[in-house]
């Protein structure tokens, strides 16, 4: 094989805070080649971000660093920054896990592309927007040019991730890094950003270092695999033969952690939790001096269902299918038209001051956990907050109800003077699953409670989900993207596109007998 495009030797990453060390990287090693795909694979806290960033000396002063990390045959740590400047962006492009977080909220697609292109190649002229299109439609961003003017929050999740790797690929990059850059995403849209990775690698003879927790990503797209625990690589070598002959314990217990197993069991004639009869979200697209309403983003169109004590019902579709839209209005914390009723009462119609009784009934938990939860707050106050709203318990014994509930979900009453930072995000969910818990609900609505966790942690959760309903007569409205965990947690499912149901039914039969196109198309992403 050539001299390989990245070597990585002995490296070493901790960060020293407080008087305390914290080994973040011990000792890796590892080569990428030119043309070549490795992946990154472990769980959250193993060192494969840190040592990516570590790659061109993006951790910033608080981390140290030893070892070496040779880029085309020059040494990386300890460069000059004018160096670093030059490969950073222009021969090493990074795509991050959340575009969202790496997207600047305040300025249109066109000019974030912009300024790219005149910092690194001192573009300048009329000809750098033929250019930026050019980039969006290699992406394959729908109507390229009429995104240009769009913001962030204007575009879905797989429109953002496409307009960062257009970012990366501006400056025609010899590796990119992509750190965990499918994985908020839907199967459909992360089918279509994986194989796009991997044409544009193939068309520009580009090295890919691949970071994931997700394995059937990694057998997807990548040509050899490196396995990191605790800031180690526990073992490496071709994809094929780590998934093959997984030797290390901690490899096998990663191929084997994969949501499973059947929804606890449901009785079919119990108590109706939720009803939802021919239930309309559409937002109306307003113009002029006047505001007149010109047309509708038709987010729900005629949904329909009914929920029951100790059931979930899964809604499984693509980004802006309506599935949170719908959530949400059940919950009545949009407008919709259509009759919605939760525990025997008619809700469409009744104003927030009558609905405040019944909130403590229905409860979220929200898909980011960082980000739902106050970083200004201890984990007891997070999960006693709604005792106070509701007025259910007196100061003095929510730190007992606190801690009860902490050891429900899992975690040491021991840790609730912690803040939210000081947990790991599976740990994160286990506190958002207790704030919204301690009210004792009837209804609570997940929506993609497991999508940001690494496998092993989503098992967890998904265990915790299933012996909560189980104890106390839970319904779930379950929203998710992943197929594995539906069909691991919901009794029954409703497949969305475009704001239309386009079909439902018990989940074992349309996951494994879809009759919608759209169906097809979402099971078959979900089993490739």
């Amino acid at each position: 094989m050539t001299d390989p495009l990245l070597s990585v030797k002995d490296l070493r990453v901790w960060f020293q805070q407080d008087g305390e060390i914290t080994n973040a990287v011990r000792g890796v090693s590892f080569d990428v080649h030119r043309g070549e795909t490795v992946a990154l694979v472990g769980e959250s806290g193993s060192g494969k971000s840190v040592t990516a960033l570590s790659s061109v000396q993006l951790l910033g002063d608080s981390a140290n660093v030893a070892g070496s990390v040779m880029y085309d045959g020059s040494e990386m740590i300890g460069a000059p920054e004018r160096e670093l400047r030059r490969v950073r962006g222009n021969d090493v492009s990074f795509i991050f896990q959340e575009p969202m977080t790496s997207l600047n909220p305040l300025h249109t697609i066109e000019k974030q592309l912009r300024e790219i292109l005149e910092l690194h190649q001192g573009a300048r002229g009329p000809d750098i927007q033929n250019r930026i299109v050019e980039l969006l439609e290699r992406v394959g961003m729908p109507d390229a040019e009429i995104r240009l003017a769009s913001y962030p929050h204007q575009l879905s999740g797989g429109q953002r991730q496409r307009v960062m790797i257009a970012m990366a690929l501006a400056n025609g990059p010899r590796l990119l890094v992509a750190d965990e850059p499918t994985t908020a995403l839907d199967v459909t849209i992360q089918a279509q950003i994986l194989e796009l990775l991997q044409d544009i690698k193939d068309d520009d003879g580009m090295s890919l270092l691949f970071i994931t927790h997700d394995l059937a990503i990694v057998r997807k797209i990548a040509d050899r695999v490196c396995v990191m625990k605790d800031g180690e690589i526990v073992e490496f070598g071709p994809t094929a033969d780590i998934f093959a002959h997984p030797k290390h314990p901690y490899t096998k217990k990663l191929l084997s952690a994969e949501a499973g197993g059947q929804p606890v069991d449901a009785d079919q004639n119990a108590e109706i939790v939720a009803e939802v009869q021919d239930l309309r979200i559409w937002f109306p697209i307003q113009r002029g001096l006047l505001k007149r309403t010109v047309g509708h983003i038709k987010a729900v169109n005629n949904a329909s269902f009914s929920l029951r004590v100790g059931e979930t019902i899964g809604i499984v579709g693509e980004s802006g299918s309506g599935k949170t839209t719908l959530a949400m209005a059940l919950t009545r914390l949009i407008h919709s038209r259509g009759r919605i009723v939760v525990l025997g009462r008619e809700i469409s119609n009744l104003s927030q001051r009558q609905m405040r009784p019944l909130r403590k009934e229905m409860q979220i938990v929200f898909q980011d956990p960082f980000g739902s939860l106050s970083p200004r707050m201890t984990v007891a106050e997070i999960i006693a907050e709604g005792l106070e709203v509701h007025g259910k318990a007196e100061t003095e014994s929510q730190r007992d109800l606190v801690a009860i509930m902490m050891e429900e979900v899992g975690l040491d009453p021991d840790l609730m003077d912690r803040y939210p930072h000081e947990f790991s995000g599976g740990q994160r969910q286990r506190v958002a699953i207790a704030r919204a818990m301690i009210l004792k609900p009837k209804l609570v609505i997940l929506d993609e409670p497991t999508s940001a966790l690494d496998t092993t942690v989503q098992m967890q959760i998904i265990v915790l989900l299933k012996d909560l309903q189980l104890k106390y007569g839970l319904a779930y409205l379950f929203i998710s993207h992943d197929i594995k965990v539906v069909r691991a947690l919901a009794h029954r499912v409703i497949v969305m596109l475009n704001g239309d149901v386009v079909e439902e039914g018990i989940t074992k039969e349309v996951v494994d007998n879809p009759q919608s196109e759209y169906a097809k198309t979402l099971m078959a992403s979900a089993n490739s």
